[in-house]
This record gives C-alpha cells, sequence and structure tokens, in this order.
C-alpha cells in the first residue's frame, strides 16, 4: 500500500510538472508611466525648456538630470523584479524629446530590457511628449503615427473661442501598430490636456473621442486587431471623458463590441490611486482595452487579474516612491517641491496590466 502511495505521488508530481512546462502560460506586462518632467539640461530654442537648464528657474544641471533619470530606471526595475520580467511594452509622458529616452533606455538599471523606443515631437507649449518604450523580443513595430488634437468634432461644444482655439497646442497622440508576440496590436499612448487654469471636460472629452475615432479605423482596416490605449489622462477612468467618449466599461459583462474595459474603474471606487491632489487620490494614469483583448478565445492573448483581490490593473507602489514627511507625506515622492528639486521619483505612480497567452 506504502509503494502504490508513493508511486502514485509520484505520478501526480510528474503530471504536474508536465502541464506547468508545457501549458504554463506567457505573460506580458504592458503599461504606463508619467515621468514628471523628464527634461534634458540642453536648451532646444523651439520649446520652452528654460526653466530645464543649468541658469533655469529649476537649476536643472547635469547632476539633477542623472538622479533623475536614475530613479526612474529604478522604478521600471523594480516593477520588473516584481512581475518577473520587464515590461514588454511601457507608455510614458512628460518627457522632453527623444533624447531623453535614449539616456533612460541606457541607464544600467534597465539596459538589460534592450528598450526599444517610439517617440514623435509634438507641438505641446510646454515642450512634453508621450513616448513608447517596447522590447523588440516580445513586440515587433510594423508602423506609428502622431495623431494631433483638434477641434472637428461633431458632439461637443467647445468653452474656449475659436480664437483662442487657433493658438491652442497640446501634446500629439501616439499610435504604435505592430505584433505582440505574433498577435496583431494597436496601442495608444495620450497625455490630454491639463486641467490647469480651469480647463474643462470638453478638451479632454475630445481627446478622447480622437483616439477612440481612429482607433475605430485600426479595428475596420485589421479585423481582429487588440487594442490598448493607456496615458495621463487628467481624468478619472470615471468622468466623461473615459466613460462617454472611450466607451469605458467597469465591468467585463458591460463591454460591448464597440466598447472597451477600463480596469480602474473599479480600483477607484476601491480607493486606490496613481496620484493624490488636496486630500483625494485619482487614477489619471488609466488603461484600457478594447472587446478582442478582453474577451479573446481560448489560447489567444488576454487580459487578466492580478493578485489576491482580483483587480485587472495594478497600481505600482512602494514605499521609497512614496513621501515620508512634509507636506507631501503619503504621496508619491515627486521630483520637486514648490520648484525646488527633492530628488524624488515621479508625483504620479506607475499603472500596468498583464496580459496571457496559453503556451
Amino acid at each position: 500500500m506504502k509503494k502504490f502511495t508513493l508511486f502514485l505521488v509520484v505520478l501526480l508530481v510528474s503530471v504536474s510538472a508536465a502541464i506547468a512546462r508545457d501549458g504554463r502560460p506567457k505573460t506580458f506586462v504592458v503599461g504606463f508611466y508619467n515621468l514628471e518632467n523628464l527634461f534634458d539640461i540642453y536648451d532646444d530654442p523651439v520649446k520652452n525648456d528654460e526653466e530645464f537648464l543649468p541658469d533655469g528657474a529649476n537649476k536643472w544641471t547635469e547632476e539633477k538630470y542623472l538622479k533623475k533619470l536614475h530613479n526612474m530606471a529604478t522604478v521600471i526595475r523594480s516593477m520588473a523584479e516584481t512581475n518577473g520580467r520587464f515590461h514588454s511594452v511601457l507608455g510614458v509622458s512628460e518627457i522632453e524629446n527623444r533624447l531623453v529616452l535614449e539616456d533612460l533606455v541606457s541607464q544600467p538599471e534597465i539596459a538589460d530590457a534592450n528598450y526599444q523606443i517610439v517617440h514623435y515631437d509634438s507641438p505641446d507649449v510646454r515642450g512634453v511628449d508621450v513616448g513608447l518604450l517596447y522590447r523588440p523580443d516580445h513586440f515587433t513595430l510594423i508602423d506609428s503615427e502622431s495623431v494631433p488634437f483638434d477641434f472637428n468634432s461633431e458632439t461637443i461644444g467647445f468653452a474656449m473661442s475659436a480664437e483662442d482655439r487657433e493658438g491652442f497646442k497640446t501634446r500629439d497622440i501616439l499610435m504604435a501598430h505592430g505584433l505582440l508576440d505574433g498577435e496583431e496590436f494597436a496601442f495608444y499612448v495620450a497625455h490630454l490636456p491639463s486641467r490647469i487654469g480651469g480647463k474643462g471636460w470638453d478638451l479632454r472629452s475630445r481627446g478622447a473621442e480622437i483616439i477612440y475615432g481612429h482607433a475605430r479605423k485600426m479595428a475596420e482596416k485589421h479585423p481582429g486587431i487588440k487594442i490598448v490605449v493607456m496615458g495621463d489622462m487628467n481624468d478619472n477612468p470615471t468622468d466623461v471623458s473615459m466613460t462617454e467618449y472611450m466607451h469605458g466599461k467597469e465591468k467585463p459583462e458591460q463591454v460591448g463590441k464597440d466598447d472597451y474595459f477600463s480596469p480602474f474603474i473599479s480600483m477607484l471606487k476601491a480607493g486606490y490611486g496613481s496620484l493624490g491632489y488636496q486630500g483625494t487620490w485619482n487614477i489619471y494614469d488609466v488603461i484600457l482595452v478594447n472587446e478582442t483583448l478582453l474577451n479573446a478565445p481560448d489560447g489567444g492573448m488576454k487580459i487578466r487579474p492580478v493578485g489576491k483581490k482580483g483587480f485587472y490593473g495594478v497600481i505600482y507602489k512602494k514605499p521609497f516612491m512614496i513621501s515620508q514627511r512634509g507636506q507631501y507625506k503619503g504621496y508619491p515622492f515627486r521630483t520637486f517641491s514648490y520648484g525646488a528639486f527633492i530628488g524624488g521619483y515621479s508625483d504620479h505612480l506607475p499603472t500596468y496590466i498583464v496580459l496571457e497567452k496559453a503556451d
């Protein structure tokens, strides 16, 4: 009897090992991180970067720049150590240019990820852009596009005067189209217009409308394509820009063919946040996925829950990324406080999702 029991245990262990070896799903991490003013130290005559020069208001020296690069790379590395892998795709915002991304991906903490870069200069008045980092061993880039912001909406009445609209400049939206582990994807990275100066919902709703419309055309041109939209939306996932104009839905069963699953709605309602302001946590760092990615058939890549609570999104938060004292205690440990360099990381926490594919 003992010999039979031992044989049964050995058999079960062998079968379990074979399943783990042959059937273990592949996982891919896709995320977004607002890098909070990652500027170089060089004067660009066509950008408003005067604050970020050695003799500018922020006294932005090479030493501070290198510290900032190290901090950003440290967070990306920390996420990789937590997940057991580097992000396959990482969208970023508040970057000055391609040079700062080249300097970032060459940092020793993340150099072994061999990140490649997608970036376009955009007309933002502050001189900040969005970008995309990707692992070429996971994602094969086919093409990309910089999608400009415009006011050509049939559904939104803008508060801004026609004259002001004529001179309004903001970040373009980045679209990268390619193959993630052989499956066709489009990734959108956005940094929608700020709330500073009392700018209303209309501008951010127009930004969402532009993304949604462009993504619909991509889906028509490439049937079955899987789409991820990410960015600093300057709105919560429960705001009108995300729920109406991006068609974001809280629960998987609510997502129709032309809708997007918005996993951070439930996290916001549960009290989570990626940035804090005046005593309130918000999630402006939003990620959404289309119905094709949510409800992929068995064997296809799909979004999966992460962690014991069953959320489909992650807000990455470690003690070293949080202020331990002062005015911002308990909030993200930022780079600047009232113009003074305090050596932190970012005033936003990164967010990500995990995609899974049966091997």
